[in-house]
């Protein structure tokens, strides 16, 4: 029965620490699309759905500050 708790937490501690690194990258990456958004309501729209986008284009996290830089520079506002 020892093994079998041991077992149960280890397996809860290593999902939560796994849980909270992708929350954690989410976070990152959400909040590289709006810093280069600045303070145009607009385009902080525009940059969460470049960013879903990239998302849905598997866009791999090396070159993702340079895809969505390119989204940015691309914004057709004013």
């Amino acid at each position: 029965m020892d093994y079998f708790i041991i077992f149960v937490t280890t397996v809860a501690g290593l999902y939560f620490h796994g849980w909270l690194y992708v929350r954690i990258r989410r976070w990152m990456d959400r909040d590289l699309a709006l810093s280069l958004a600045g303070k145009d309501k607009q385009k902080k729209a525009f940059m969460l759905e470049q960013l879903a986008q990239a998302r849905a284009q598997n866009i791999k996290r090396r070159d993702l500050s340079k895809w969505l830089e390119a989204a940015a520079a691309g914004y057709p506002g004013r």
